[in-house]
């Protein structure tokens, strides 16, 4: 994966500083996800299908 520079956080991370959440950065191929908490520290890969799909099954109402 490329070097990723844009982070985003959910507007919805929570109150004060907005850290209890995740980030997410998208590359070309990847999209890169990091606590916000600890950014140094580990970031996961996906590749952006696999996640995409991940993404589509926690919006799916059938799930509950």
């Amino acid at each position: 994966m490329t070097t990723v520079h844009d982070w985003r956080k959910s507007p919805y991370s929570g109150s004060g500083d907005g850290n209890a959440c995740l980030e997410i950065a998208l590359g070309d191929s990847h999209t890169a996800v990091r606590d916000s908490k600890a950014p140094a520290r580990a970031v996961l890969t996906f590749p952006t299908p696999a996640f995409g799909a991940f993404l589509a099954a926690l919006k799916d109402p059938a799930r509950e």
